[in-house]
Formats: structure tokens, C-alpha cells, sequence
């Protein structure tokens, strides 16, 4: 009887793997931009061709979502990404300051270890893999589990295109064989230079293990706070449109709602009339016990379902126009599962007297998880907006816009990402919308302007300038000084 030790087996790809892109890298690090450049393209044009597909692909083997939605992340990740990607310069000379003759040259950071998240497989992989070449990065991928097949389909469309138009073999390849075992032997090989994890809290403890430098687009706890001078019917479409886009599941999407009280009776119907259900305290508390698991995990049965289809597994009626449930909450505990993040059509919701203690409450939401994502404000008073943006232990704020679509760079100027950093208020190396930026470090060059002499000369200048005068000092000679000896000596032998 032949038993497989898938473990053994991942494990060894994995050394196979790396050591492969390793050598591709070195390659690859010879490319010029413009090189680069048209493998992306290439890439990009191939695996657009493919986006419903894998659309449809991913709804249907992870069950979570909407593959519509998936569909219009997918072209994100295949378009409007590769139009911001278009005239970057990543590698060679970025940057150069001839009249301070200085020069910026930007260096690929090696192999890239990449982690994809289930919830959003297709639109992810396709984002890293553009942004890991464009920078002249190798690029190695452990598909999530529940995603693999999709996972594989779309990395395999974009292989194929790459190395047609010169991609060296092994810059972007992923693990066949996944285990946990294969994926920390990718993390900790001596090639790998950076770890990416998005939305794979499981591995992260192993990714900080390896002592590589990790980036973490992880899951936030965004509240959107309403401010009174809101522009209260759009606010409220955009929370809508956000919350329920993909069934809830984009990390960047409202957690919560904080809203000012004085316009509290507003919000709320207007939140009514556009298909939020209020669920009694009964219902919220049926529904609340099944979001997460005994180990306080989220409970991946709850992941992307629908609010008609959630209402039904927590065995309560809801119209059938209800497209998002709400539960009003009071207090923030981590033992409250409405305080966390909910990967699925449910909202919180806060009413607080002004916006001073709606700042206070934002402030606990994001720090219950402590991963600092990303906040959201409905405002038209300035003053108010700089005091949130100054004050919140957040990644990133955004200002009368949907989160799910304002975080990603869609309805902002914000880099097109998705991979959304938290940096120091989370976790992670950076709070950016991570682009090819992230993926090189930054060679400085810089010309001699000024000798040394000149330095030092300025430097005694200024000592004479600020310090004291000294007093003049008499100079003797060497007949002097034994002139001095002679007179010492015969005074001495007059005492005597």
C-alpha cells in the first residue's frame, strides 16, 4: 500500500519552486521597464479575456458572494489597474534631480511569497501578479485552499502569456501541492525576500516567524460615521451599495454605522425606504451566535451570503426587498459579535450625541480587532473631517464615498489595490494601498557638489564667529625659553 506524505511532497516543490524564481529573478532583474512592461500588458489583455469565467469559476468553488460582482473585480483588477500601472517606472532610474544632482534607482526586492484570500481569488491573484513583474519581481503563490482550482486556471492563463513574450521560466509560478508545511518551507526559504498575505489570517503568525518582512492586508473593523451635515440620501446609497456588493465580503467595506443623533431619525428611514431591515434585539441575538466559531473564528457558512439567506439560516422573516439586516448596538466588547467584522450583509448601528463622542466610538470599533483598516466619513464640514482623519488609528480614511469601492482606488485617486495595509495601526510593513512601490527598495545616488576643504573651512569660519575671543597668548622661541631657564636658576642659587 503506497502512502503519500502530501506534506513531504509540498515541502519539497516548495525548495523547487524558490530556488527556480530565485534564478528567474536574476534574470528578470536585467529587464528594462519598458520590457517589463509589455509582459504585463500582455498578461493583463490575456486574463481579461477570461473574467466572467472566473467569475463564475470562484462563486461556484468557494460559495462565496456574488459572481457578478466578482465579474466587475476581476475587469478592475484586469483594467483599470493595468491604466494606473501605465508609464510607472519601477526599476532602473525612477527619479533624477539634475540640478541637485541626485538620482533615485529602483531595485526589485527579489522573490515574492503570495497569499490570496478565498473570498476575493481571481481579482487578487491577478493584482499581485501584475504589480509583483511590473516591479521585476519573481512571484511564487500558495493558493487558498478553497480556491485553489480558480486560483490555479488564473494563474495559469497568465503564465502562459508572460512567458510568450519572455517571461523567464519560474518568475511566476505557485504550489501545487498545498499544505501549511509547503507554504512556511516558501516563506522561510533563503530566496524569498517579501511575504504578501491578504486575507490569510491563519498563516500570518507563520509568516512573522520567518523573519522576512511581511505585508498584510488583513481584515478591518471600518465604521461610517454620518455627520449631521451629510448629505444624508447619498450617504446612506453609498453604505448600501458598499455593504452588499459581493454579499458583504470586501475586506474595506462599513462594519458599522455611528451616526449623529440629531439627524438619527433621518438616517434611519432613509435607510428603511432602501431595503436595511432593523432586526429586533431577538433576532440580532440569534443571528449574532452564528457568526463566529468556538476557537473565535468567523464561521466561513456566514462568509458572503445574502441578507435574505442569513435571515433564514438565524430562522426569522424578513421582506423579501431586505437587502441588508442592521442590529443597534450600544456598547463595544470583544465579546460582542456585532463590534467585529461581519463578511457578510450586516451593519451595526451607533447613535451618539455629536461628534465628538461619535469620534470616541469610531475609535473603540477600530481598536476592538486592533487592525486599524480603514474609516469612513459622510461629512461636509471640513474642520470636522481633518479632526477624524488627524485623530483615528486607521490605515485610511475616506470621505463621501462607498468603502468597498473608495478603498480600492475605484470611486478615489487612491492607488487601484487590493492588498489594503494597515501598517502601524494594524499589522503589517506599510498602511498603503500597496502598489508596485511597495515591492522595491529605493537606491540612492548622489553626486559630489562641495569638496571637503570647503566644509571645513566654513565650519572654523562659523567657530570664530560663535565663540569668544581668546586672549593673544605670548609665543616663545627656543633662546627665549632657555634664556628664562638661566634667570629661574640664578634666583634660586641668590636664595640659597
Amino acid at each position: 500500500m503506497n502512502i503519500i506524505d502530501n506534506d513531504l511532497l509540498s515541502i519539497q516543490e516548495s525548495r523547487i519552486l524558490a530556488e527556480n524564481a530565485s534564478e528567474a529573478q536574476k534574470l528578470l532583474a536585467a529587464f528594462p521597464q519598458e520590457k517589463l512592461d509589455e509582459i504585463v500588458e500582455r498578461m493583463a489583455e490575456e486574463i481579461g479575456k477570461h473574467a466572467i469565467e472566473l467569475a463564475k469559476m470562484s462563486h461556484d468553488e468557494t460559495d462565496y458572494g456574488k459572481w457578478q460582482d466578482k465579474y466587475i473585480k476581476n475587469k478592475f483588477a484586469s483594467e483599470h489597474l493595468l491604466v494606473k500601472l501605465r508609464g510607472m517606472r519601477c526599476v532602473g532610474i525612477i527619479d533624477e534631480d539634475i540640478q541637485n544632482k541626485t538620482m533615485d534607482i529602483g531595485v526589485p526586492m527579489g522573490v515574492i511569497i503570495a497569499l490570496c484570500p478565498a473570498t476575493s481569488p481571481v481579482s487578487t491573484t491577478i493584482y499581485k501578479a501584475l504589480i509583483a513583474i511590473k516591479s521585476g519581481n519573481a512571484i511564487i503563490f500558495s493558493p487558498h485552499p478553497r480556491a485553489k482550482k480558480t486560483i490555479c486556471k488564473a494563474l495559469d492563463i497568465m503564465i502562459l502569456a508572460a512567458e510568450g513574450f519572455g517571461l523567464p521560466a519560474g518568475a511566476l509560478a505557485y504550489l501545487h501541492t498545498v499544505t501549511p508545511s509547503g507554504t512556511s518551507q516558501l516563506m522561510n526559504h533563503k530566496a524569498t525576500s517579501l511575504i504578501m498575505n491578504t486575507g490569510v489570517p491563519g498563516m500570518l503568525k507563520a509568516a512573522y516567524k520567518s523573519g522576512k518582512p511581511v505585508i498584510y492586508g488583513g481584515t478591518g473593523n471600518g465604521p461610517a460615521f454620518i455627520e449631521r451635515t451629510a448629505d444624508i440620501v447619498q450617504a446612506v446609497r453609498d453604505i448600501i451599495a458598499s455593504k452588499t456588493f459581493d454579499n458583504g465580503i470586501v475586506s474595506g467595506a462599513e462594519q458599522s454605522i455611528v451616526v449623529d443623533g440629531c439627524i438619527e431619525a433621518d438616517v434611519k428611514r432613509e435607510l428603511q425606504s432602501n431595503g436595511a431591515y432593523f432586526m429586533t434585539e431577538e433576532e440580532a441575538e440569534k443571528l449574532g451566535s452564528l457568526f463566529y466559531l468556538s476557537d473565535g473564528s468567523l464561521d466561513s457558512e456566514v462568509v458572503g451570503k445574502s441578507a435574505q439567506e442569513l435571515a433564514k439560516i438565524a430562522s426569522f422573516d424578513v421582506p423579501s426587498s431586505t437587502v441588508l439586516l442592521i442590529s443597534e448596538q450600544k456598547y463595544v466588547s470583544e465579546s460582542n459579535p456585532y463590534s467585529k467584522e461581519k463578511l457578510c450583509p450586516v451593519l451595526a448601528y451607533y447613535i451618539e450625541d455629536d461628534w465628538m463622542h461619535a469620534c470616541e466610538k469610531c475609535i473603540e470599533l477600530l481598536l476592538t480587532e486592533r487592525h486599524g483598516h480603514t474609516l469612513v466619513m459622510h461629512s461636509k464640514d471640513e474642520e470636522v473631517i481633518r479632526m477624524f482623519a488627524l485623530k483615528k488609528p486607521v490605515g485610511r480614511v475616506l470621505v463621501n464615498t462607498p468603502a468597498s469601492f473608495g478603498s480600492m482606488g475605484a470611486t478615489t485617486n487612491l492607488f487601484p489595490s487590493l492588498t489594503l495595509g494597515s501598517g502601524s495601526a494594524g499589522l503589517g510593513m506599510t498602511s498603503d494601498n500597496v502598489s508596485p512601490m511597495n515591492l522595491i527598495y529605493i537606491r540612492k545616488v548622489g553626486y559630489g557638489v562641495r569638496k571637503i576643504e570647503d566644509i571645513i573651512h566654513r565650519v572654523h569660519a562659523e567657530e570664530k564667529t560663535q565663540l569668544p575671543a581668546a586672549k593673544e597668548q605670548p609665543e616663545y622661541n627656543s633662546d627665549d625659553i632657555q634664556m628664562l631657564q638661566n634667570i629661574l636658576k640664578k634666583a634660586l642659587q641668590e636664595i640659597k
